[in-house]
């Protein structure tokens, strides 16, 4: 095990050159995974894109005639 009085960065130094770049890469996606943005509240932006189509449509033939595009191609 290593000393706890060493600085990570005197551990680095310590590395075989051969596990370097394994250690770089390490590094580079520990720092990715801290930039990834985080997700936030959904927006429901669709929410009512279908308004205009409630008198044409109940809510199960719209569901009828996706699944039947899901399966068809239609």
């Amino acid at each position: 095990m290593s000393e706890p009085t060493k600085t990570l960065e005197e551990m680095v130094r310590e590395v075989p050159s051969e596990y370097r770049a394994q250690l770089r890469d390490y590094v580079e996606s520990l720092l990715a995974r801290r930039s990834i943005e985080q997700p936030g509240k959904p927006q429901f932006m669709w929410a009512g894109a279908l308004e205009g189509l409630r008198d044409r449509y109940t809510s199960v033939e719209l569901q009828h005639r996706i699944a039947r595009w899901r399966t068809d191609g239609e």
